[in-house]
């Protein structure tokens, strides 16, 4: 992680921005204190619309009970 000064940073935010998208977190400073940071860019999930399984997942009556078969293992 790198701690540039914000004058610093304009002078060379073409090669900043490039080695943000490559993964590196860069720290901006004001007077040597970190005041931001310059990361990637990381779109938003989308919004989870509930509902979009609805009829297509079925659960069996009997889907919490113990089967015999599993039972008789573990007496």
């Amino acid at each position: 992680m790198d701690m540039l000064n914000i004058q610093e940073a304009k002078t060379h935010l073409s090669r900043l921005v490039e080695r943000a998208a490559a993964g590196e977190e860069i720290i901006l400073a004001k007077a040597g204190k970190p005041i931001a940071k310059l990361v990637a860019y990381q779109p938003r999930p989308k919004p989870r619309k509930p509902g979009l399984w609805k009829g297509k997942i079925k659960i069996a009556e009997d889907f919490d009970e113990l089967p015999p078969d599993i039972a008789e293992g573990l007496g």
